[in-house]
């Protein structure tokens, strides 16, 4: 499982209830270390930025301590920079597993051109990354999935390249919590002669990556668009969690030619966990 998490919070009403609400129930899971992270963005309050450092510290310590209360090993960080790079650098200092980050709705797209720190961060670093996918509701947050069962009938999308070797090594380290689970792949390429062709093909892919896990696992193979595929699929078969691969550093170009990545973690009702594939 993923034992040392990073949490970034701009003590946000949706980050603080993520924190209070959903973060609790993934530490039974196998969690044996949680670092909360907040970064004063020095490009936002340049000349205040490390009058701050202190004030929002002892707010970060008070948070820290509430959770330390379960006998929850957590470490407080702050820093003064730009909120995607120190978030990213901090993951690898502390090798993190996990970085969680909340969103609500369609707020991590729509900010994103302006630099939000979601769309940077999942962008900058090298570890997976875990998007909460809230619905705003009156006053309150809602999340399509409880806590408790994110992981438990995950939809995992292969595209047969390097990346999905990455993507099920992640996958192998939370499979002892999957009831069930979907391999998914969508063919989109080819000609109509090679259809048939490609399609008995993947599903021999699929099967041998079936076999290669512990956990129960059924393949599928779609034709056609690959978000499509994957919304769809996570739909009809009540899938908990969407696992993907992105390419890191290219990101923010693929994401303005819309890529497959891009429109799930747009269109998905349920959280997903971007795989890094560099």
């Amino acid at each position: 499982m993923f034992e040392k998490v990073l949490y970034p919070t701009d003590f946000s009403d949706v980050s603080m209830h993520a924190l209070r609400t959903c973060i609790p129930k993934l530490v039974p899971m196998g969690i044996k270390e949680l670092y909360l992270i907040h970064v004063v963005d020095i490009t936002v309050v340049e000349f205040e930025a490390f009058e701050l450092e202190e004030t929002y510290r002892e707010k970060l310590e008070g948070l820290a301590e509430e959770l330390r209360r379960d006998g929850l090993k957590v470490e407080a960080i702050v820093r003064v920079g730009i909120p995607s790079m120190e978030i990213a650098e901090t993951a690898e200092e502390k090798s993190i597993d996990l970085v969680v980050i909340p969103s609500v709705g369609e707020n991590i797209w729509r900010t994103m051109f302006v630099g939000s720190t979601a769309s940077n961060l999942a962008r900058a670093t090298e570890r997976p990354v875990l998007l909460l996918k809230y619905v705003k509701s009156g006053d309150d947050f809602k999340l399509s999935v409880d806590c408790t069962e994110v992981f438990r009938r995950p939809l995992v999308a292969l595209d047969f390249s390097n990346c999905s070797i990455k993507v099920l090594r992640i996958v192998r380290e939370f499979e002892e919590l999957v009831e069930k689970g979907i391999l998914l792949h969508s063919v989109d390429y080819g000609g109509m002669d090679e259809l048939e062709h490609n399609i008995e093909l993947a599903k021999k892919n699929l099967e041998k990556s079936v076999r290669g896990l512990r956990a129960r696992f059924e393949a599928e193979v779609m034709v056609g668009s690959a978000s499509q595929a994957i919304i769809g699929t996570s739909l009809t078969k009540n899938a908990t969690l969407i696992v993907i691969g992105k390419k890191g550093r290219s990101f923010i170009k693929d994401l303005l030619l819309g890529s497959t990545a891009e429109r799930v973690i747009r269109d998905s009702k349920v959280p997903v966990l971007l795989v890094p594939c560099d």
